[in-house]
This record gives structure tokens, sequence and C-alpha cells, in this order.
């Protein structure tokens, strides 16, 4: 399937009622898992944040395709602040973006039931390398580090360490799930 297959597909999806439920469903778990399932590492300040809450825009992506995916980091990062606006100090957009970029990165590898270990290894890599690694970096040196003097690359590291930290747990888990929901909506779609 093309990648303009894919977004088309994925736009369609979100005419069918039981997409979008399962849409608001999944923003609803990614609100959760934004305010509640996530660690700042002391040993590194406010620099590295150890979360799950690429799971259920990974869902999204398996499921609905790039558009619902993007719209689950897109929603889940803005209504998590405004719910819960003491969980991680003042609303910056570019974590928005972040939640975007990861929706449209798993959603063009992982929609149509193409949850396979490549995919998946292809998929959170770049999104590890461009999202999490270089522009979170750049986001938190932006907000944190350029007025206090601390270097670009000391964020750029804490980024480093930090996914390959969660490598090994965010690949099985894209995995798991993705299989399940894969199996899920094909059942679903034969009814």
């Amino acid at each position: 399937m093309s990648l303009k297959e894919k977004f088309y597909n994925s736009t369609k999806e979100l005419k069918s009622a039981y997409s979008l439920c399962a849409l608001a469903m999944l923003l609803a778990l990614r609100i959760i898992v934004g305010i509640f399932a996530n660690s700042t590492m002391a040993l590194f300040g406010n620099m590295l944040k150890i979360s799950i809450n690429f799971l259920p825009i990974a869902i999204a992506a398996a499921m609905f395709g790039p558009i619902g995916a993007a719209l689950i980091g897109d929603l889940g990062d803005i209504l998590s602040f405004f719910i819960n606006p003491s969980s991680g100090g003042a609303y910056f957009p570019g974590f928005t973006l972040n939640g975007i970029l990861t929706g449209l990165i798993l959603g063009i590898f992982l929609y149509k039931n193409n949850v396979t270990v490549k995919n998946v290894l292809i998929s959170w890599t770049i999104n590890a390398v461009l999202v999490e690694i270089f522009l979170s970096g750049y986001w938190l040196y932006f907000i944190y580090g350029a007025g206090s003097g601390t270097s670009f690359f000391v964020y750029l590291w804490t980024r480093v360490i930090g996914e390959g930290i969660k490598f090994i747990p965010s690949v099985l888990l894209i995995l798991a799930l993705g299989k399940a929901v894969g199996k899920i909506k094909v059942k679903n779609n034969k009814q």
C-alpha cells in the first residue's frame, strides 16, 4: 500500500462510529497514561522522563493509521495538560508536535496489520532518533537550558540514554499490543 493510500484509508476510518468510539477510548487512555504512568529519573533532574504514553498512539496507529494516531498524539498532549496542568509545567506546543509526529511515523509503518518485528523496529528507531532524541532534546534545551548555560548536547545525550533504556520494553509492548489489536480489528470488520 502506498503512502498516499495509507493516508486516504486512514482518513476514511474516521467516518466509522466504531473507529470514533475506539479512538475516543484510546484518547482517554492516552490522557490517563500521560498523567499517571510516567516517571522522571532523579539522576537527570527534569531532563529524562520515562513514560508509556506512546502505547495508545501505537495502538491507534496499528488500528486506524497515521491520521487516527496523530489525533491521539495531538489531543492527548493538549488535553492531559489542561486536565492536569500541574503535572509537567507550562503547556509547550513543541511536545504536541512530537505527539503528532509520533502518530504519523507509527501509523505509516504499522497500519493495515503491518505490525512486524521489522516495521516496529524501523518505526521505533525513526521516532526515537528524530522525535524523542533530537526534537525533545531541543525542546528541553529551549525551555530549560538556553538561559542556564547547559549545553544542548547534555539534553541530547540524556535523551539517548532514555531511549536506550526504553528500547527493548517499548518494542516488545508495541509488538504484543499491535498484533493483538490487529486481530481484534480484523475480527470486527468481518462481522
